[in-house]
Formats: structure tokens, C-alpha cells, sequence
């Protein structure tokens, strides 16, 4: 995976009318099909995310209808309240699994200097109470500059992340921890978030972490001599999550089975995996694409996400199968494969997200990519870290052992095609696990309950 690099924006025009389209991709840019922004991407040397496809463009006054933004974008656009239906979340609601009690971490380069308050404009907007944001700056964090397009991009990614968790668990806990140095391809930047993590789970903060970042394994240092020992060095905080039973979920990426090339610029010609989202210690989550209607209800299954960006998947150049994966042999390999659950996460089916941190660009915006996916799938275990009444710690065993039983709430994912991507074939939707959608989605009020349950015996 690329070293962090937010998920990208880029602005969408149709008409005279322009919206913001976020791919909240682990640094993978929209399509020239929805946008064709301008590309803003780093050097190593320069030390900051390549963030293609960053543009910042006016949005919108006010959430528009599925109609509406088909009838302006060619895309349907979906709010927290369409997600809730789909994901057969409000008969949790109604029996108290509201999150209540438990905190979900979110760890983001720079931050949003208006995370707060967005979140507050968002929940109001559809009818929800706001939860407070607990900001953590891990460092010297610089001033926020709204002219700073890899401060804005990482304030884009950030309020996605927020605004997405605080949607499945309202009221859960959110920590947002702010790093000082972004995340790129290769190291840079990931020390920082790794020693962030690390801290708060020492401390007791968090029982939940979403990592909506990744770098391509192949970006790291060693790697083309089978010296994986720079991303051995950067697990600690994962191996202290397995300690303490916080559950640790990543972005499975917006390249498909391809990822960015170490200047950020392209991709690679060949099928490669990011990190951390192929770190057997971290639950990797995938991309979907939803059909809903007005009410949120479902007029398709969901399908593979492989519009402006396609979910990422495939096999683990670093890391051997894991036994958790031992039932995934003829899809896997001898490889850990990923990702192992996916979420919403097409452009084309995008999340409504309010932000205000650049003047110029106050307003509704329609984001998407896997790192919509992450914080979405938190919100889920905070609230099956609250029906079990503990954390519910590494759910892989779980997960795989759910998966086998379709009554438990894991919902196949065969729809769609693949999750081909820039030239680089991927692999197809199929019956059971693939490395396109992972065991599949979930129906939470079945999901979230068999998770408890499970998680006291795994």
C-alpha cells in the first residue's frame, strides 16, 4: 500500500452545477469517468501523500436526492440514513446497540481544523444527535493551511472518517489522533502513526482503530532483495493491539489488485498488495458498491467496487497465509489474502459528507473508497464491543468462522465483476471468500449479536 496517502478528492461538472466527489482511496485518483481533477502528486523527496486527482471545487448547499445527483453526476448518492436501512442497522437502535460506552480511534495525518464542528452541521442534517470528537496531536502539528493541498486532502480524509464511524455508531466515543508528519509511500510518516496508536492503546483509549491509509508493500525499503524487515519494524502497535483486545481495521486500498508506484504517480503493471492492510494482525476491509432507493432499501445485491477507483485485493507479497485463513487455500494460496470483509465504498453510490475547512469549498460533498469502507466497518464492532459488554479484540477467527455460517449475518458478495484495475487483472465476485470482497458484507442486526457471541469463544 502506499504510505499513507489520504483517500483523494476531485471535483465532478455537469452542467454548470459542481460537487465534490471524494474517493476516499488509499491514495488511488477517481476516474477520468466522474472527474479528471488535476492531478496533485509528490516525490519522495518532497515527503508528503501523492494525492491525485485533488481538486477543491464549491459544494453543494444541501444533500441531493438519489435522482437528483443522477440526474447531475450519472451517480446515486446515499445518506446516513439510506446506509442504516441497507445495512439493517435501526433494529440495533431500537434495542440500545447504539455504540454507547465505547470508543473508536481514528488515525489521520494534520486532522480538520472544523472536524467538530462539520460533525455537528452533519448529524443535524439528518436528524441525529452529534457526539463530541476528542482531538489527540501526536507531535508538532503544523497550523492548518487551507492553500495546503496535502493539508486539505488529509482534512477531507478526515472528516470522511469521522462522519462515517459516527453514522453506523452514534454513540460511540471518537478520538481522533492528529500526526505532525504524512503519510507517503514507503516509511514516511507511518512511525508516527504506529507510536500514536501504540500510546493510546497502552493507555486504555480505544477499542476500535480505522486506518483509512496503506503504502504498497513494494515501496518499502528491502523489499526487491526479500527484506521485509522495514514493515516488521512498524508492527508493534498491532502486536500490542492483539494484547490488549483492540480490534485494528485498514483500508484495503482504490487500486484493485494493482497499488501506486513508490513516486505516487502511477501504478504498478502487476498485481502488489498494501500494508497495512495485508498485516495478518489487521482486519483488512474492502470496497462495495450499493443499490438502493430512496428509503434505502436494496433494488440489487451489493456488487464489487470497480467504478472511479476498484476495491483492493489479491495476495500478500510480505506475509504468509494465516490460519485464519487456512479454510481460504484454493482463493489464497500460500499468501494472506485480503481483504476479509468489505463495506460501501463505490463513487458511484458515494456517502453525503459535510466539511467547511476550506472557505472556498464549504458545503455537501458525495465521497467514496475504501476508506469510507474502514471507518463504516468501526462502527460496526464498537457496536459489537457493546452487545458483548467487552472488546471484541482481532475478530479474523471469528469472521471466517461466521462466514461459513450464512445465518450469522456475513452476506455473500458474488455480484459485479472484479476488481481489475489501470491494465492489472484482478480477481472476480465469486460464491464464498474472494480477493475482491473478502467473505463478503454483513446484515448487522444478524452480524453484530453472532460477532459478540463468537468473540467470547475465539
Amino acid at each position: 500500500m502506499r504510505i499513507t496517502r489520504p483517500r483523494t478528492r476531485a471535483g465532478a461538472t455537469t452542467a454548470g452545477a459542481t460537487a465534490l466527489v471524494a474517493a476516499a482511496m488509499i491514495a488511488t485518483p477517481l476516474s477520468t469517468s466522474i472527474t479528471a481533477a488535476s492531478a496533485h502528486a509528490a516525490t519522495p523527496a518532497e515527503a508528503v501523500p501523492a494525492v491525485a486527482g485533488h481538486q477543491l471545487v464549491s459544494g453543494e448547499s444541501s444533500p441531493l436526492s438519489i435522482a437528483q445527483c443522477q440526474a447531475k453526476w450519472k451517480i446515486a448518492c446515499y445518506t446516513p440514513v439510506q446506509y442504516r436501512q441497507a445495512y439493517n442497522l435501526n433494529p440495533l437502535y431500537k434495542s440500545g446497540v447504539t455504540g454507547k460506552g465505547r470508543t473508536i480511534v481514528i488515525v489521520d495525518s494534520y486532522g480538520s481544523p472544523t472536524v467538530q464542528h462539520d460533525l455537528d452541521v452533519y448529524s443535524k442534517q439528518f436528524g441525529m444527535k452529534s457526539a463530541k470528537v476528542q482531538v489527540k496531536k501526536w507531535g508538532h502539528v503544523p497550523e492548518f493551511d487551507p492553500k495546503n493541498a496535502d493539508m486539505t486532502g488529509w482534512a477531507g480524509e478526515t472528516t470522511l472518517d469521522v462522519e462515517m464511524a459516527h453514522a453506523v455508531a452514534p454513540d460511540a466515543k471518537i478520538v481522533l489522533v492528529e500526526t505532525a508528519v504524512a503519510e507517503t509511500e514507503g516509511v514516511t510518516g507511518l512511525p508516527e502513526m504506529m507510536s500514536a496508536e501504540k500510546s493510546l492503546i497502552d493507555h486504555g483509549v480505544g477499542d476500535v482503530i480505522t486506518q483509512s491509509f496503506g503504502a504498497t508493500e513494494n515501496t518499502f525499503p528491502g523489499f526487491d532483495k526479500g527484506d521485509f524487515s522495514s514493515i516488521g519494524k512498524l508492527r508493534y502497535a498491532f502486536k500490542d493491539a492483539a494484547r490488549h483486545g483492540v480490534t485494528v481495521l485498514a483500508s484495503s486500498g482504490d487500486g484493485g489488485a494493482t497499488d501506486s508506484t513508490a513516486d505516487g504517480k502511477g501504478y504498478y503493471k502487476k498485481r502488489v498488495n498494501s500494508w497495512p492492510s495485508s498485516d495478518p494482525l489487521v482486519t483488512s476491509i474492502g470496497g462495495t458498491q450499493l443499490h438502493l432507493d430512496a428509503k434505502g432499501n436494496r433494488t440489487a445485491p451489493e456488487s464489487v467496487y470497480n467504478d472511479n477507483g476498484a476495491g483492493g485485493g489479491g495476495q500478500s507479497h510480505v506475509f504468509d497465509r494465516p490460519a485464519f485463513q487456512n479454510g481460504e487455500k484454493k482463493v489464497v494460496g500460500n499468501r494472506r489474502g485480503t481483504p476479509d470483509v468489505s463495506m460501501a465504498a463505490a463513487v458511484n453510490g458515494g456517502a453525503w459528507v459535510y466539511s467547511s475547512f476550506d472557505p472556498t469549498a464549504v458545503g455537501w460533498d458525495v465521497s467514496g473508497g475504501t476508506s469510507e469502507a474502514s471507518p463504516l466497518f468501526s462502527g460496526i464492532v464498537a457496536l459489537a464491543d457493546q452487545a458483548a459488554g467487552r472488546r471484541v479484540g482481532d475478530i479474523h477467527k471469528a469472521l471466517y468462522t461466521l462466514a461459513d455460517r450464512r445465518s450469522s449475518g456475513v452476506v455473500d458478495v458474488n455480484d459485479g465483476t472484479d476488481n481489475s484495475y489501470q491494465g492489472v487483472t484482478g480477481y472476480p465476485a465469486a460464491n464464498g471468500y474472494d480477493m475482491a470482497t473478502g467473505v463478503g458484507t454483513v446484515d448487522a442486526a444478524r452480524f453484530v449479536p453472532a460477532l459478540a457471541r463468537a468473540s467470547r469463544h475465539s
